[in-house]
């Protein structure tokens, strides 16, 4: 079994690095690969000693092949770098005041127009910080005053050339925002934060609540700043896995933050909730290591008592998965790295001691005084679905209202996929939020 699956990561990862560069002798030697899978799953390796001889050759060379292969094109194609536009100006201004606007032109959808802005925020302790996001408006520029959807994108990096806005297929026109042919065809108005530290300078902080909820409220103010927009003073809050948990806390912070942003609704869409949990339960897993290098250096970057060399053995230290964003290249090679890792990524629970309580302080427990709605695909291996439930039953007990849709058989991505029902969902919802329809309280569980 293990041999198959050898065969299979290989020859998926040659196909893949093969469409990337060009050379088709790597896809070939990719689908070698898949083929000897095949075999391997048909027929005992045990019993076919030539079989079990020849796998390990190729898996080891091709292995070999592959990872100079990533490593030699993210060489030639690191991550790109923020040009000037993100640059801070050289004194703060108050929080939400638009610094800076250009038409953006980069994968654009039809009958849209769009922009990217920088405005100024705020980190922890009110430190002053700029920000940038993309605005997407109906072209016809004459149109009715229209509702804003302020969309927290998931997990991109934590470099700051991994801003959505920098990369390039950036958000909020990737397939990451679900519904997004019906959100234009609504006329409403989404506006991406980067979050503060991707695409500006100073850190990211992934999965830290109270500045991924200030740069998301903040892009709201500078919108309706916008010369060529006409917002009418309503905004949803929608956001996937990462963006989940920065929807919670942009909810949670609203009122006290930016009182002058009237939030109708909050949408958290397979949100990180019970951040030590996940990434504790996640750290065994691939996609899990690289998250767990992002909160490393999130954590340690952003509070002094969190420290890498008390969680994370000397191995993982020497990896440099933290400097490369998810996609492209570079999340290839992250994902190969991983896979040469110990089992867990940690030496130490990340649940204990300093780690483990700044995690408690950034689970989004706040009240949410809107309407809220949190949607989880019971098929999801990174937000796991007991751990969601717990969560939401944990809220419930505590008086928060809410309706918590489970759509079975979607996974973390395939729930804000196209062909999941939550995007036909989400803009309902929305729109009954925009209408002012009133619910009842309490919490609704919804199976889908």
């Amino acid at each position: 079994m293990l041999l198959t699956l050898l065969f299979v990561v290989v020859g998926i990862a040659l196909i893949l690095l093969s469409s990337a560069t060009a050379i088709p002798l790597l896809g070939a030697i990719g689908v070698a690969v898949l083929i000897a899978a095949w075999f391997t799953r048909r027929r005992s390796p045990a019993r076919w000693p030539l079989l079990r001889a020849v796998g390990g050759v190729l898996v080891g060379t091709t292995g070999a092949i592959l990872v100079v292969g990533v490593g030699f094109l993210t060489l030639r194609s690191p991550p790109p770098a923020p040009d000037a536009f993100y640059a801070a100006p050289s004194a703060p201004v108050r929080p939400g005041t638009l610094l800076r606007v250009e038409p953006f032109s980069r994968v654009v959808p039809a009958n849209t127009r769009a922009w990217r802005i920088l405005y100024a925020t705020t980190r922890n302790d009110n430190v002053p910080a700029v920000a940038s996001a993309i605005v997407l408006a109906p072209a016809d520029a004459s149109a009715d005053p229209r509702p804003v959807i302020a969309w927290t994108h998931g997990t991109t990096g934590v470099a700051s050339g991994c801003a959505p806005s920098v990369l390039p297929a950036p958000f909020p026109f990737d397939a990451t925002l679900p519904a997004l042919e019906r959100l234009i065809a609504e006329k409403w108005i989404p506006v991406g934060t980067d979050y503060v530290g991707l695409g500006t300078a100073g850190g990211h902080p992934y999965l830290i609540g109270e500045p991924e909820g200030r740069s998301a409220l903040d892009s709201i103010r500078a919108v309706g700043q916008l010369r060529d927009v006409r917002t009418d003073g309503r905004t949803v809050v929608w956001g996937h896995s990462q963006g989940g948990h920065a929807a919670l806390w942009t909810g949670t912070l609203a009122a006290h933050y930016a009182p002058d942003v009237n939030v109708v609704g909050v949408a958290a869409l397979a949100p990180a909730t019970e951040i030590g949990a996940l990434v504790d339960a996640a750290q065994h897993t691939p996609v899990g290591k690289i998250m767990a290098s992002f909160v490393m250096a999130a954590y340690s970057g952003t509070y002094v008592d969190v420290r890498v060399e008390d969680y994370v053995g000397p191995q993982a230290r020497a990896r440099s998965m933290a400097s490369r964003c998810l996609s492209g290249a570079g999340g290839l090679l992250s994902v190969l790295t991983a896979l040469t890792m110990e089992r867990d990524f940690f030496v130490r629970p990340p649940t204990e001691g300093p780690l483990g309580r700044r995690f408690e302080e950034n689970v989004p427990r706040g009240a949410i005084p809107v309407p809220l709605l949190i949607a989880q695909g019971l098929a999801d291996d990174l937000v796991l679905p007991a751990v969601q439930e717990r969560f939401v039953r944990t809220r419930c007990a505590a008086g928060q209202s809410l309706e918590y849709r489970t759509y079975a058989g979607h996974d973390h991505v395939g729930l804000v996929g196209g062909d999941s029902p939550l995007a036909a969902d989400l803009v309902d919802w929305t729109k009954n939020r925009l209408s002012g329809v009133a619910i009842e309280g309490g919490c609704r569980f919804v199976a889908r």
